[in-house]
């Protein structure tokens, strides 16, 4: 009876003893993951992979792992993704981590971001997304403001607010565009007349940017 009462007790110290262990170190996660949000900026470019055919094909396209980017905007001391989908909206950072693959996401920044984006610049960028907020998720991607996808979003509000090109255009055309799945959403999205000459802008060039560094990953 002793040796039960002996080897329960011991048992329902080490259960706490791990309870406590579990949560002091979920605490400390916590406490890392959101040290690391507040540390990002206006400004700060985001990306992930979300999960979708389109997405698949975007990166098989692009030959990256993003298929989905955003630029963050602090508002209210709330940390923001303003990003589009549909339609062109912000989301506050914690939700928008949710949407990606695994919940991994990579965030960039310009590397002379201190002296390039000033308040009043920061703000000028802030006024030229509002100009686009609520507009529809441009499927076609076509290099007009008449709707909008990911990385052109974030490419003109540096371009129009800060002067700033992040990368160059490419045509459709100079992406990886045999494979079978880019084939088959291609073909949904345009049947047989493909502007190949479009230009356009994918995550991927802005993620290597030479004008960027990385400031989080944790893929």
């Amino acid at each position: 009876m002793k040796k039960t009462y002996i080897l329960l007790t011991v048992t329902a110290f080490l259960a706490m003893s791990f309870l406590y262990m579990s949560n002091q170190v979920a605490t400390s996660l916590k406490l890392i993951k959101e040290s690391t949000q507040n540390s990002f900026k206006d400004g700060d470019i985001i990306f992930q992979t979300s999960e979708s055919a389109q997405c698949e094909a975007v990166q098989i396209a692009t030959n990256s792992k993003f298929s989905h980017c955003g630029i963050i905007f602090i508002k209210n001391e709330e940390t923001y993704v303003y990003e589009a989908v549909q339609p062109v909206k912000m989301t506050l950072l914690s939700e928008w981590i949710q949407h990606g693959k695994d919940h991994k996401y990579a965030v960039k920044r310009l590397k002379k971001a201190d002296k390039q984006l000033t308040k009043e610049v920061l703000q000028k960028m802030k006024l030229v997304g509002k100009t686009m907020d609520n507009k529809d998720y441009d499927l076609y991607f076509e290099w007009s403001n008449e709707k909008i996808y990911c990385s052109e979003l974030v490419w003109k509000i540096y371009k129009e607010g800060a002067n700033i090109e992040l990368c160059a255009t490419k045509k459709l055309k100079e992406f990886n565009l045999n494979h079978p799945a880019v084939q088959q959403i291609m073909k949904q999205r345009y049947g047989t007349a493909i502007p190949y000459d479009e230009n356009v802008v994918a995550p991927s060039q802005l993620y290597d940017s030479e004008l960027v560094k990385t400031i989080f990953d944790n893929y």
